[in-house]
């Protein structure tokens, strides 16, 4: 039973990542072609798809909190049972679990993303504001 229960939470924190890298697919992309060039936007884009899904499914799949079903046991030395309510209960757990990790992740990189359209702005700002060289001086 422990092993379906870990395959099930697996499969649910890798689809849950996907779907979540899917509906933000398209925003990162056009984030990234802003904030760096077209060669190295493919492959940051390929790099945070890929980190995405990796703390999503280490975020959604808690090890740790599932060891219980092997180890742990009751007052009277049984071990813990998974029954239908505790299925729900880690399945939960999955889905928020993985939800949270993914809105990390994408928080961090789209903080990221802003000071660097911030700098960016900045600078192009800045390149308009100054004459250009070789101008007529007066």
């Amino acid at each position: 039973m422990f092993i379906t229960l870990l395959i099930i939470t697996l499969l649910i924190a890798l689809a849950t990542s996907l779907l979540v890298l899917r509906l933000f697919d398209r925003l990162i992309r056009k984030i990234l072609d802003r904030v760096v060039s077209a060669e190295l936007s493919a492959a940051w884009n390929r790099y945070l798809s890929f980190a995405v899904v990796v703390v999503g499914v280490s975020g959604g799949v808690r090890i740790w909190s599932l060891e219980k079903y092997i180890t742990a046991r009751t007052d009277d030395g049984e071990p813990i049972v998974l029954n239908a309510d505790r299925w729900i209960l880690e399945v939960y757990r999955t889905l928020i679990g993985t939800l949270q990790s993914v809105a990390w992740i994408l928080l961090v990189f789209f903080i990221f993303a802003l000071i660097a359209y911030v700098i960016m702005r900045g600078f192009e700002l800045r390149r308009q504001d100054r004459p250009p060289e070789g101008g007529e001086a007066n």
